[in-house]
């Protein structure tokens, strides 16, 4: 895979190696991933537990080093200063000085980016407005909810003004009003000209959100692209739901049947449509309903996921 000049984040053949435990077992987190991040993007990383999506992050964010491969952001190799002073950065679990408050927490970080006196302050209040904090500036941070946390962590990922934005799993412990919120601050990030980095176990958000994706499974990319090409190539579904004593089979590359009720539902291509339904009236069996949908970034998640599953071995802080 050759380098994209135009990209903004450039990863190649990016490997991490962890010994863990008494007896150092070894654990292959990231085995030879490659990916790229147009500039000005919004860009969905998505993976089950264990997938490597932290491990990347933290190499992204230079919090942790590689075991090979190279990882560049603005051309530059990742942990240099000059890149750390462009970027922003939301880990999993945000953690803060828990007796200052929101307003003091945040005028620390802008301190540590050299932003000083009334821009400190013009810009602390500024992003406590921005993520719905600006009525709790003055609450000690112990006081907060694990929503209002992760609000004040996305705050602290944006006081420098960054180019770059990283947040892995911005979503946790937001309500439906709060990941909505979220998802127009990345709205607004990119209108100005952001690029936006984020993982999520949330796969409508990202469907939402995202211009493209990458999907990690077990260390590796098993896929990337933009999400409504990727969506596209998985094609679309059929359902089928049918009342019957007996058991049926779903044809081959098909799903089912599934018991909802005292229904069986089938998931179907379009192609096997016409012949499963001649089965099923040969069987004696009801059709209740026949609903065509589109594919969504989940369908093709799991999909993807349950193909792969066994392929690898090992697993990902």
């Amino acid at each position: 895979m050759s380098i994209d000049s135009s990209a903004l984040i450039s990863v190649r053949d990016l490997k991490k190696e962890f010994r863990l435990g008494v007896r150092l077992r070894r654990v292959d987190a990231l085995k030879g991933i490659s990916f790229d991040v147009p500039g000005g993007a919004v860009f969905g990383f998505l993976g089950p537990n264990g997938a490597g999506k932290t491990t990347t992050i933290k190499i992204l964010a230079g919090l942790i080093h590689s075991s090979s491969g190279s990882a560049s952001i603005f051309g530059e190799a990742v942990g240099a200063s000059s890149v750390g002073a462009r970027l922003g950065y939301l880990p999993e679990q945000p953690y803060f000085y828990d007796y200052l408050s929101g307003r003091e927490t945040l005028l620390f970080y802008a301190s540590l980016f050299g932003l000083k006196g009334d821009l400190a302050v013009r810009r602390s209040e500024e992003l406590l407005d921005r993520v719905g904090l600006g009525h709790a500036g003055d609450r000690a941070v112990r006081k907060y909810s694990k929503g209002m946390m992760q609000r004040l962590g996305i705050a602290q990922a944006l006081i420098n003004d960054p180019e770059l934005i990283i947040l892995d799993e911005p979503m946790s412990g937001l309500d439906p009003i709060g990941r909505k919120e979220v998802r127009d601050l990345m709205f607004e990030l990119k209108r100005a000209g952001k690029t936006v980095f984020f993982s999520s176990h949330i796969l409508s958000d990202i469907e939402m959100a995202c211009d493209r994706v990458a999907i990690i499974n077990e260390g590796q990319i098993i896929e990337s692209g933009s999400v409504s090409d990727l969506v596209a190539r998985a094609g679309d579904l059929v359902e089928v739901f049918i009342r019957s004593e007996a058991s049926l089979e779903a044809p081959e590359g098909s799903k089912g049947p599934e018991l909802v009720g005292d229904l069986h539902r089938f998931e179907l291509k379009p192609g096997s449509v016409d012949s499963f339904l001649a089965q099923v009236l040969d069987s004696g069996a009801s059709i209740v309903s026949v609903v065509p949908r589109k594919t969504t970034l989940e369908d093709l998640f799991v999909q993807e996921i349950h193909s792969h599953r066994g392929e690898g071995k090992g697993g990902a802080p």
